[in-house]
């Protein structure tokens, strides 16, 4: 599977989700340039962690093997001989201790930690090999290599980083399921997110996994279509033809527009509202998340596809935040495209951290369909004769 990410507020970022039992298309985001470096170290004697409260301890044995971990972007793929850390986030930096055998005299030289902006590798060395005690290619979020500082303390290796964004809250070292739900609750601020693409299956399981994580009300609308007219949605197709779907699809997102904290599957097919460039003014009311298979072999074709998608104005999914292009569906992976979804959100709200608030602003002026454009107060669409001033 390989997954995207674009934004219609931001322009297109592309990132990259592999699952290791599909076929896999491998690679990564790039926001900014990074630089790799060594960090110098410092060597301290009988001093504990400055900052004991509010840690979280990691413990589990982990083998180190590569066919066995997630080795893109997505998935802080670690790779350790024995994982025992403790991690704390200080603000605007965050530390990381690890556990270093007992009785063992270490010297400097016998550590190597090497840091760039998304990546960390720390290791040690012991009777003349370099053993690995952390890797991973997906820190939670960016840092500045180049701040990089670590020392020994009795007998743990200390870790200092400093972030780029002082103000993100890191949940833990690395980006994982469990790190991005709890860390997207501080960026999402309660706004909800709608799943969209071809297939209301991919929609349905994607969205309730991510509504469990999140801890957000999972909210069907081929599930409250069919309760309201006590039939299946084919056989209302059948009977009514798909317009009428669409339209009754579009009813039920305009109710659910004004909530909050939840996560919708819609209709996927030409019988769905979201499929329709002209039904999408209440969609614009969450973060919205195209799930599109493709099926491009490279990592390039399938970037292409993403750009190509989105100058697609006559396609409704167009107008989505997030493209998330799958390479195979697998039903049982619907958490690992669940998380991919995650951080293609992260990143796209992390570069315009205005953007739920924008969200808000736009259900409260009552969804009008001037998404990104807000327009001021009172303006109507119906009798839009002209261009009018942004309103934020």
């Amino acid at each position: 599977m390989a997954a995207f990410s674009s934004s219609t507020a931001s322009g297109l970022a592309t990132v990259f989700f592999y699952s290791p039992s599909l076929n896999p298309i491998n690679g990564q985001a790039t926001l900014s340039s990074s630089s790799r470096i060594r960090s110098s170290p410092r060597v301290l004697r009988g001093i504990h962690s400055l900052r004991r409260r509010g840690f979280r301890r990691f413990s589990q044995n982990v083998t180190a093997d590569r066919s066995n971990s997630f080795s893109c972007n997505f998935f802080s793929a670690i790779s350790t001989s024995t994982l025992d850390y403790e991690f704390t986030d200080g603000g605007k930096e965050v530390e990381l201790r690890l556990r270093l055998r007992k009785g063992e005299t270490l010297s400097p030289k016998d550590i190597s930690v090497d840091a760039d902006g998304t990546s960390l590798a720390v290791k040690e060395k012991r009777n003349g090999l370099l053993i690995t005690l952390l890797e991973t290619n997906q820190l939670f979020e960016k840092i500045m290599p180049s701040e990089t500082i670590w020392y020994i303390d009795e007998d743990q290796l200390v870790v200092n980083l400093k972030k780029v964004d002082g103000e993100l809250k890191w949940p833990d070292i690395v980006e994982s399921w469990e790190s991005l739900t709890a860390g997207m609750m501080q960026l999402l601020k309660g706004a909800s997110i709608y799943i969209v693409g071809d297939s209301t299956e991919i929609n349905q399981k994607v969205s309730r996994e991510l509504a469990v994580g999140l801890g957000y009300s999972p909210l069907d609308s081929k599930e409250l279509l069919e309760s309201f007219s006590k039939q299946t949605i084919d056989s209302w197709i059948l009977a009514e033809g798909p317009d009428s779907v669409a339209e009754a699809e579009s009813s039920v997102l305009e109710s659910l527009s004004s909530h909050v904290r939840t996560v919708v599957s819609t209709l996927g097919g030409k019988h769905g509202a979201a499929g329709r460039a002209d039904k999408w003014r209440h969609l614009y009311s969450g973060f919205t998340v195209w799930v599109s298979q493709t099926e491009a072999t490279d990592e390039e074709s399938a970037k292409e596809e993403a750009r190509r998608n989105k100058q697609e104005r006559e396609i409704g999914y167009s107008n989505a935040d997030v493209v998330v292009k799958l390479q195979g569906w697998d039903p049982t992976h619907a958490k690992s495209v669940a998380q991919a979804s995650l951080s293609a959100l992260k990143q796209l709200i992390i570069s315009d951290k205005g953007l739920p608030g924008k969200k808000s602003l736009y259900i409260r002026l009552g969804c009008r369909g001037d998404w990104p454009n807000i327009k001021p107060p009172g303006w109507d669409p119906s009798s839009d004769t002209g261009a009018h001033p942004q309103f934020t």
